[in-house]
């Protein structure tokens, strides 16, 4: 399967005491031409002020699936420990119904350790959280597919990770989208393990989307170390974005060299 170039911008919940000022990044995010726009799953801010402004992911996400008409909207990535389940599958029927077929499921095992002391969740080890999402996944399928109204679409989903033992293997069975969290320097090695789990699956790995944040400080790198994504097979780029200001210069740079491919 080949997939269209597409540019995401993940709108980071944290430093922006004002809603408006995340709800008017959103709208810039569709104006300018962006693909996907996501946020991520913590409840405290990841660098800067650590007790700093902060929202909610997946209220937000109902938000921008009523705010937004073009873009896809998900969360990168949704933490597995802080939802049973069958809940976060009907949160997510819920969210993909409300945004009429946008929603991409992002997921992870989570990490956080602050996020999980402060809200009463169990910490446990990487590998045990790595089993609970072992678990969950199929449980979320089954849930979708039994859910009533059906969900709009199959709704993709994106597991964030690259563990080469468990996580890629989850990606393997499991995944639409791979996001590995990866630069151009180290996704070839993640990428050749992630086929070889697919290979021992049966599946196709070109049936996989392959996904990568671009790091920068100027729009030049950014646009040269898409370049080298590109080349790897990497299809959907997403920068960061941090509030208050959420500064979108790095995503129209990407938006104009994707469209002059």
């Amino acid at each position: 399967m080949t997939y269209p170039i597409r540019i995401g911008v993940q709108l980071q919940p944290q430093h922006a005491p004002d809603y408006n000022q995340i709800r008017d990044a959103v709208r810039r995010c569709e104006d300018i031409g962006v693909d996907v726009v996501f946020n991520w799953d913590h409840f405290y801010p990841l660098f800067g002020d650590p007790d700093g402004a902060h929202f909610e992911c997946w209220t937000m996400l109902g938000a921008w699936a009523e705010q937004t008409s073009r873009v896809e909207i998900g969360a990168l990535v949704s933490c597995n420990s802080y939802r049973n389940p069958e809940l976060l599958a009907d949160m997510a029927r819920t969210v993909d119904h409300i945004s009429g077929g946008r929603l991409i499921l992002g997921i992870g095992s989570g990490w956080k350790q602050k996020d999980y002391d402060e809200y009463g969740y169990e910490f446990g080890t990487a590998g045990s959280r790595l089993d609970d999402l072992a678990g969950a996944l199929p449980r979320i399928k089954s849930r979708l597919a039994n859910l009533n109204p059906a969900p709009t679409r199959d709704i993709p989903i994106l597991i964030g990770g690259q563990g080469e033992k468990k996580t890629l293997r989850l990606v393997a069975e499991h995944g639409d989208i791979w996001h590995g969290f990866t630069n151009a320097e180290t996704y070839p090695g993640k990428a050749e393990v992630l086929d070889r789990h697919c290979s021992d699956v049966g599946r196709d790995p070109a049936k996989i989307e392959r996904s990568s944040g671009v790091e920068g400080r100027d729009r030049d790198t950014i646009v040269a170390n898409a370049e080298a994504l590109t080349g790897l097979g990497v299809t959907l780029l997403t920068v960061g974005c941090d509030g208050p200001d959420y500064d979108l210069g790095a995503a129209e740079a990407l938006v104009r060299w994707r469209d002059s491919r």
